[in-house]
């Protein structure tokens, strides 16, 4: 349905997709996938026609129709939802149309013209019902209802919706124009848990083909049988067959081999430079001919200085060889360096909050919220935006004073906090200035580090924060926590903006990490890998969940 053909994309100087190829068939959902920033909506809109590539081709078979969701719904503005759905029905009203006019010329027609009417009837009727046509209104109330907008008034102006909103609707209203070709950007934003898992059932299902940018592995998983990565420094493209878990079994598996292939080269190159060092140092203890012709004696020598000479120079040309096509060094494990004094903790709680209340204008955020954080506790706050995780995240960390209320931190927690925005951090340093305010290590040493951390580059050092992307920030945000040697971690929705691997990479060292974890979330995979205690943070208060994150799924079931 789709040939995707050598894209390449630039910036100014800032190339972000470089000869991309893949293909789109029938019935394939293809889950794009890549650090942010490297061009994942870039090629989306390129395939949608919003944007036009520097080079390279899109192809589509004749009739196929794309439909495009983008990040932000735009353009409706000042139409209401009854006449955007019917906008969004045109389509399968006019095969419909087109299939009556047929059925009329079949009653008249005889011979050839016959049965040229009757191939295409049934090529027409074939589409219409692949498209969901004789599903009719029941097909529409099942897509808003699916969605939860369902209760909003046909006569609503598109304008009057809140955010939510207008992003469900917009995802109906593609959904409900039944495109042959579905391009998602992000869909999962501003999704609740019910609308997700309708979502996710109808687009596995979906008779067409998806190409779908989505953080969210979970969805991944229940949504795509394939899974296109965009490379965040070759910014070329690479195909793996299956869903989420499949793709990161293949990176694995990457890894191990960049590893094993890493050490072979690194011990060739050992035994290469000790061969050259024995065979130059063994020329030396030389042990001459006791023959008396100086002629023979010369010649066995030279002969001999030869050999050694030859061996010398292929030992030397090989290791050239090697070192001119050298495997990079793989990033060592995130790993967090924590600085602890088990004695000052012990028989003392790390944080103990009591009575808290906050307030914003007219909402009560939180009232009255009291809990304590021992020496090893994990606790992940779920809840819908809005609810009050960043506010209570914030409180912890100290970044924030509570209306009333009090929380005690004891003096020996020494607090590595990770904010969404990452507001902490100054456009016009470069990176690395922001990388090492506060830090306790020599300058060497943290670059040392900071590159074998595998999150940046040398040649990143030097760019100025205020133009890194959204993925950059968080890793720099990320890489500052890391080795910021703290005792106690808070984490504020730790899974947005980054690569999968860096984020499997964290969850392993979030895992081992000995103190207490405190983490805003609403990444499901995280949430169920975390463990620890889940906390709901609804209409003011702190709801636990012994049953962990099946029943908190259970319990927003039944509030819905």
């Amino acid at each position: 349905m789709l040939n995707i053909n050598q894209i390449t994309k630039s910036y100014g100087l800032n190339t972000v997709l470089k000869d991309v190829s893949f293909t789109l068939n029938a019935g394939e959902r293809i889950g794009l996938v890549g650090a942010n920033g490297v061009g994942k909506s870039t090629l989306i809109k390129i395939i949608a026609g919003v944007l036009a590539a520097d080079s390279g081709t899109i192809t589509l078979p004749p009739d196929v129709q794309i439909g495009y969701l983008p990040q932000v719904i735009t353009g409706y503005d000042e139409q209401t939802l009854g006449d955007l759905i019917a906008q969004a029905s045109t389509r399968l009203n006019a095969l419909e149309t087109r299939m009556r006019e047929l059925e009329a010329d079949m009653t008249r027609l005889t011979g050839d013209a016959l049965d040229e009417t009757m191939t295409e009837y049934g090529s027409v009727t074939e589409h219409y019902e692949r498209l969901g046509g004789y599903e009719g209104d029941h097909r529409i109330q099942t897509v808003l209802a699916g969605l939860q907008i369902d209760h909003l008034p046909m006569d609503r102006r598109f304008s009057t919706l809140s955010g939510g909103e207008k992003a469900r609707a917009g995802l109906a209203l593609l959904l409900l124009g039944a495109p042959d070709v579905l391009l998602l950007d992000e869909p999962t934003n501003h999704i609740d848990m019910a609308a997700l898992g309708w979502l996710e059932s109808y687009l596995a299902a979906y008779r067409g083909a998806v190409l779908v940018v989505s953080h969210d592995r979970q969805f991944l998983n229940r949504v795509v049988n394939a899974i296109v990565e965009i490379d965040e420094h070759s910014q070329q493209s690479k195909r793996y067959s299956g869903d989420y878990d499949t793709y990161h079994q293949a990176k694995v598996a990457e890894r191990q081999k960049w590893e094993a292939d890493y050490a072979r080269q690194q011990e060739q190159i050992a035994v290469l430079t000790l061969e050259a060092k024995e065979t130059s140092r063994n020329n030396n203890n030389y042990r001459a001919h006791t023959d008396s012709d100086k002629y023979v004696r010369n010649g066995k020598r030279a002969t001999h200085d030869n050999t050694v000479s030859r061996r010398i120079h292929n030992a030397e040309e090989k290791l050239k060889r090697l070192e001119a096509d050298a495997i990079p060094q793989p990033p060592v494990p995130l790993h967090f360096d924590p600085r602890f004094d088990p004695e000052a903790l012990k028989g003392r709680l790390p944080i103990v909050v009591s009575r808290v209340s906050q307030r914003f204008g007219e909402r009560q955020v939180l009232d009255e919220v009291s809990f304590t954080v021992g020496v090893n506790r994990r606790m992940v706050l779920v809840g819908p935006n809005g609810a009050g995780k960043s506010t209570l995240i914030r409180l912890l960390a100290g970044q924030t004073k509570p209306d009333s209320g009090e929380v005690m931190v004891n003096p020996a927690v020494r607090i590595g906090y990770l904010d969404q925005e990452g507001g902490s951090m100054s456009d016009e340093h470069t990176l690395y200035e922001a990388f090492k305010v506060g830090m306790e290590y020599p300058d060497q040493a943290l670059k040392t580090m900071l590159i074998r951390s595998g999150l940046f580059r040398y040649a990143d050092f030097d760019k100025p924060v205020g133009g890194l992307s959204s993925g950059q920030r968080r890793k720099l945000q990320l890489a500052r926590l890391i080795f910021g040697r703290a005792n106690l971690l808070l984490l504020d929705e730790p899974t947005n903006d980054l690569s999968f691997d860096v984020l499997e990479a964290l969850e392993t060292a979030l895992y081992e990490f000995p103190g207490p974890v405190i983490a805003a979330s609403h990444d499901r995979r995280f949430i169920q890998q975390f463990g620890g205690d889940l906390f709901e943070v609804r209409d003011g208060h702190l709801i636990q969940h012994l049953g962990g994150y099946e029943s908190y799924l259970e319990s927003q079931m039944a509030y819905a």
